[in-house]
């Protein structure tokens, strides 16, 4: 069943409200605690929450608090981060693997957003308050809040563009902020005015959004199981919460291990030809498509013109994700046009069974033709998660899950 979130913002949004949302709807602070702690930057701050009112309706609070002599004005220049550091700190961490696409992928296009104002690369921008702890533990902990959930697709409802001035690293600007502007811009998002003149985007809650949800609009049609209430910092003519919505896709076919035929299914195939981009950019374009919603991306060796030598980039993704893949490989490689078509795909029915090893537990796919097993395959991630925690190779990992499922099959 595929699982659905929907993020529901009357009154915008910002990181500790996606937290506190996540938070509210069950995931343990404990967990989030434990995660964010691998970042090496635990001695900066403290998480908390705690359940507050916002006109009349109880919603979760949650603080970053900076500690020590890192409590400070939050638009200090000198506290602030680049993006390489920023990148460092996540992939060194050895998060869930989806909480570290996802987290790498958001603070990438915020990147791009704030380049694009100031006429610099992404690598380049000093983020200032957006760069701070508070916003790397904001939006890191609601990417690992989304993984523990298991949410296969994120919506989001339309935001309001809010109103009136905020003070910023460099002088008091307009709002919505450039960045946000830009953000909008990306992913050509639908706004609105509900008429309160404050900041009610923040550049944080905007790549968040543009960067994990795959539409935006009304509620996708699905059976409703949970609600989570992240409170915002102020109060406001209405209330200020951000609304969680999960539950389950309805009126889609699913591909179940019950289901004893193929499927046949409309994918959309992406190519552009390469031959003047660092090969040390494909690892991280490949992880930005993934994270992105890709289903698979590759490349092949070509011959290009005045006998060049060079690369063909496939992407396979489904037809909502294009064109966020696209806005990757156009801001990623030094392309200038992309081919797109749609092909139909033929899918075999497939189950998720969980097996134990002697080193934890391991999904393992399923794969039927009728009622005969065809494909048994570890999944890939569970393999290199438990490789890297007892420090043994992959194969062994693999190996073992393999001889689990036989043994009791």
């Amino acid at each position: 069943m595929t699982k659905l979130a929907y993020l529901e913002c009357p009154t915008g949004i910002a990181g500790d409200m996606c937290l506190g949302a996540l938070v509210d709807v069950g995931v343990p602070l404990e967990y989030l605690t434990e995660q964010l702690q691998k970042l090496s930057i635990a001695q900066e701050y403290e998480l908390s929450t705690e359940l507050v009112h916002r006109n009349g309706q109880l919603a979760t609070k949650v603080h970053v608090d900076l500690l020590g002599e890192h409590h400070h004005d939050q638009h200090a220049h000198h506290h602030g981060r680049h993006l390489p550091e920023i990148e460092q700190l996540i992939t060194q961490a050895q998060l869930p693997l989806r909480a570290q696409q996802w987290s790498l992928a958001v603070f990438r296009q915020l990147a791009v957003a704030e380049g694009a104002v100031h006429g610099i690369p992404p690598e380049k921008v000093h983020f200032h308050e957006v760069g701070a702890v508070d916003a790397i533990v904001d939006i890191v902990g609601t990417c690992l809040g989304l993984d523990w959930l298991e949410i296969d697709k994120l919506y989001c409802s339309a935001l309001p563009t809010g109103g009136g001035t905020v003070k910023a690293a460099h002088g008091r600007l307009p709002v919505p902020v450039p960045a946000v502007l830009k953000l909008w811009q990306m992913r050509n998002c639908p706004v609105y005015s509900n008429g309160i003149e404050r900041e009610l985007v923040t550049p944080t809650g905007a790549a968040i959004a543009t960067t994990l949800a795959i539409d935006f609009g009304a509620p996708p049609t699905m059976t409703l199981q949970k609600i989570g209430l992240g409170a915002g910092s102020i109060d406001l003519p209405i209330p200020n919460i951000l609304r969680l919505w999960l539950g389950e896709a309805r009126g889609q076919r699913e591909v179940n291990f019950s289901d004893t035929s193929s499927c046949t299914e409309t994918i959309a195939v992406l190519e552009t030809q390469i031959d003047d981009l660092n090969p040390q950019a494909i690892g991280y374009i490949f992880d930005a498509l993934f994270a992105a919603g890709a289903v698979d991306v590759f490349t092949q060796p070509i011959g290009m013109k005045k006998s060049r030598p060079g690369i063909l980039l496939s992407v396979i993704c489904p037809r909502e994700r294009v064109c966020h893949c696209e806005t990757i490989l156009f801001q990623e490689t030094t392309t200038l046009g992309i081919r797109h078509s749609l092909q139909q795909r033929t899918i075999l029915p497939r189950e998720i069974q969980q097996v134990e090893t002697k080193y934890g537990s391991v999904r393992v796919k399923i794969a039927r033709i009728g009622e005969k097993i065809v494909n048994v395959q570890p999944e890939y991630e569970d393999c290199a998660q438990l490789a890297k925690e007892h420090q043994i190779a992959w194969r062994e990992i693999h190996r073992q899950a393999l001889h689990s499922w036989y043994s009791n099959a």
